[in-house]
Parts: C-alpha cells; structure tokens; sequence
C-alpha cells in the first residue's frame, strides 16, 4: 500500500476520533452534538481523502468493503493498522488537550440496563446500515458527488437513534481509541463483534442487490475504477 493511502487513513481516523469523541467529552450539546460531530467532520473527510484511500476510516467499513471484493485481504489489514493507529493517535491528542481522562474521552459503553448480548445486536444492525450506504453509493457503483454526503448524514442519523444505547460507535477503532486512555478495553470486544457482524451481512446483501435493476431502468456504466468514499 503506498504510503500515502496509509496516511490519508490515519489522519482521517485520528480526525474522527480526535471531532467526534471531542464532541463527547466536552458534552456540548449532548447526543445531537456528538451525532453532527461525527457526520460533519465525516463529509468534509471524504470529499478531501475520498480520492486516495476512500476514506473509509472504520475497520468495520474496510471489512465490507473487502468482502464486496475491492480490497485484498493484505490490503484490508494496512488499512486496520493505520486505522488503529490513527484512533489511538485521536485520543492521545484529546488526552493531552483536556489534561487526562477525567471528560471519558468520548468512551463508548453499553448504558445501564443494555446488556452485552443486546449491545453487539445495537452496533451490529446500525454498522449494517452505514457499511451498506457506503457500498451502494462509493463503492459498488459509479461514484456520486453527494455519496459524502449521504454517508456524512447517515451516520449522524444512526448515532442520534444509537447514542443513548450503546454510544454508536459502529467503528473498532472509534472506540479502541478512548478505551486505552480510560482503561475501558474490557468492552472493546462488542465494538468489534458487532461492527464487523453488521459489515459482514452488509457485504452479503448487497451480493443480491447489486445488479438489481429498477423495471425500464437505464443500465448503469462500469466504474472506471475510481476510490470509493467513506
């Protein structure tokens, strides 16, 4: 992978984290705070690296996007490194900034009375639908100016419904980022499980979805092999 594939990733993932956990942390304008952090900071993401890496910035996206069959599998895990990295350099920056991590960092963790079974269903069924508006308008099909756009909003969408319950993190490394400087990795595992069970049956649907063609519909160009937005 060229090096600047990888450092588009990184910086987008540590500029994720580093917006929307902030957005968190600081508790400016509760759950809608935190869901317009994320998705405006997205958008803005992937019109400015959409066309190095794809801007994919989620492990659990990279997964899908692998499985749709547009990365390789050694290309998947360069990209799960920088994304992790690009995380854990997120939350380092916020830990300095707000001298510790007294603010939570923006931690994502089952509320009270969800329990783990109920959480890893959360972000698996809201991963499903951000992975699958990802592939059916970057990746699957000729890309779109607005696909920035629609993810961007997407994902404030599922973060507004999700929040309360499980934080909505839909993204491994958006939650392993806070969790190694609050001492919370015990729970990583649900940010894992369920992102990546929720990226894998959107790959699978979309295996039936993406020839389907509307009645009397103009059959849609090839791609010319443009990277896909995130």
């Amino acid at each position: 992978m060229k090096t600047r594939i990888w450092l588009a990733e990184f910086i987008g993932t540590a500029a994720l984290i580093f917006v929307g956990a902030g957005a968190g942390a600081l508790g400016m304008g509760g759950v809608v705070g935190v869901a317009l952090a994320h998705g405006l900071i997205l958008i803005g993401l992937a019109y400015a690296y959409g066309s190095i890496s794809g801007t994919y910035i989620n492990p659990a996206v990279t997964l899908a996007v692998t499985l749709a069959g547009k990365l390789t599998w050694p290309q998947a895990l360069r990209y799960w490194a920088a994304q992790m990295l690009g995380g854990a350099f997120g939350a380092a920056l916020l830990y300095i900034i707000l001298g510790g991590a007294g603010t939570g960092l923006g931690a994502t963790l089952p509320s009270a009375g969800i329990n783990s079974v109920q959480a890893v269903i959360v972000e698996a069924a809201l991963t499903f639908l951000l992975a699958t508006v990802v592939l059916r308008t970057a990746v699957l099909k000729d890309s779109t100016p607005f696909a920035g756009v629609a993810i961007g909003v997407t994902l404030a969408a599922l973060i507004l419904m999700g929040g309360p319950l499980t934080g909505a993190s839909l993204n491994p490394a958006r939650t392993f980022g806070p969790a190694l400087f609050t001492g919370t990795l015990g729970s990583l595992w649900i940010y894992i499980a369920g992102p990546f069970l929720g990226a894998t049956a959107a790959a699978w649907s979309q295996r039936f979805l993406q020839d389907a063609q509307a009645p009397g519909a103009k059959p849609r160009r090839k791609a010319a092999g443009k990277a896909a937005r995130r």
